[in-house]
C-alpha cells in the first residue's frame, strides 16, 4: 500500500488557491459537514479550542473519505503532542506562535524520523495504516506538510530566516495575535495591522513560501487572494453558527 498523497501540499507549493475553514466546534458531525461542502482544507484547532486527542482522532477519521484537508494547528510548538497527532494520520501541521530560525527547525525536526529529527518510531498505526504502507519511515516527510504562524512584528521581520528552514512548507500569518502584538488587538483593520498583513505576504513571495491567513470577513479574504496569498481560511465554523443564529432569531425578535 503506498502512503496517502497530501494534495494541499503538493497544491500550496505550486501557489494554487485553496480556500479553507477554521474549526473549533471539537464535533465530527461539523468535520463531516465542512468536507462534504468542499472546502480545500479545514483546521482543527487545538491551540484555542478545547479539541483533545480522541476528538481530533475521530475528526480525521470522518474526513479521511473526502477531499478537505485536515490541518491540525497544535497547542504549542512541542514534540511530544507533535508525534501523537501525525501517529493519528495527520499529514498537516500548523504551529502556532513561532518567532524565529531555531523554532522553526525545532517544528520540523518534530515531524522527521532520525536522522533529520526527533519523531519517535511507531510500528503500527493510523500513520502508516497498521502497518500496511510500504517504506513508511523513509517516505512519510513527503507528504507532511510543515505550516508555521507568524504572529508577531519579530516573527514578521523573521519570515526571510524562517522560510529558508529546509522543510518549511508555507508561513501563515495571524492577525489576531499579530494585532495584539503592536497594542492594537482586535483592531484587524487598522492601518499598522493590515501593512504587517502585507509586509508578511511581500517577504513570503520573495522567500518563494506560499502564505496563508485567516479573515471572517469576506470582502478581506477575496482582496487577500487577489493580492497573493495562496491558502485563505474565509471564516471558522463558530462564527458561522453564532452570526447565523443571531441573524436569524432577529428576524424573529
Amino acid at each position: 500500500m503506498k502512503n496517502k498523497k497530501n494534495k494541499f501540499k503538493e497544491n500550496i507549493l505550486k501557489k494554487e488557491k485553496q480556500i479553507g475553514i477554521w474549526s473549533c466546534l471539537t464535533n465530527n458531525t461539523v468535520a463531516e459537514i465542512i468536507s462534504v461542502t468542499g472546502f480545500d482544507w479545514s483546521v482543527i484547532d487545538m491551540e484555542h479550542s478545547p479539541n483533545d486527542i480522541q476528538e481530533v482522532l475521530t475528526q480525521l477519521q470522518v474526513m479521511e473519505g473526502y477531499n478537505t484537508e485536515p490541518v491540525v494547528r497544535v497547542p504549542w510548538n512541542e514534540p511530544v503532542i507533535v508525534k501523537r497527532i501525525l501517529d493519528m494520520g495527520a499529514q498537516t501541521i500548523l504551529y502556532p506562535f513561532v518567532q524565529n530560525k531555531d523554532e522553526a527547525t525545532a517544528a520540523v525536526e518534530a515531524t522527521r524520523y532520525p536522522p533529520k529529527g526527533v519523531r519517535g518510531v511507531m510500528s503500527a498505526a493510523r500513520m502508516n495504516r497498521y502497518g500496511h504502507v510500504e517504506n513508511y519511515y523513509t517516505v512519510a516527510e513527503q507528504e507532511i506538510c510543515v505550516l508555521i504562524q507568524c504572529e508577531t512584528k519579530e516573527a514578521i521581520k523573521n519570515i526571510p530566516d524562517i522560510a529558508n528552514v529546509e522543510g518549511i512548507d508555507g508561513i501563515f500569518i495571524g492577525p489576531s495575535d499579530l494585532s495584539s502584538s503592536i497594542g492594537k488587538i482586535g483592531q484587524f483593520e487598522d492601518k499598522e495591522v493590515q501593512d504587517l498583513i502585507y509586509e508578511g505576504l511581500e517577504l513570503c513571495k520573495k522567500s518563494g513560501k506560499p502564505a496563508g491567513i485567516l479573515t471572517g470577513k469576506k470582502d478581506y479574504a477575496k482582496k487577500y487572494i487577489k493580492d497573493g496569498y495562496t491558502f485563505v481560511a474565509v471564516n471558522s465554523d463558530t462564527n458561522l453558527f453564532a452570526r447565523g443564529a443571531e441573524n436569524l432569531l432577529k428576524e424573529f425578535k
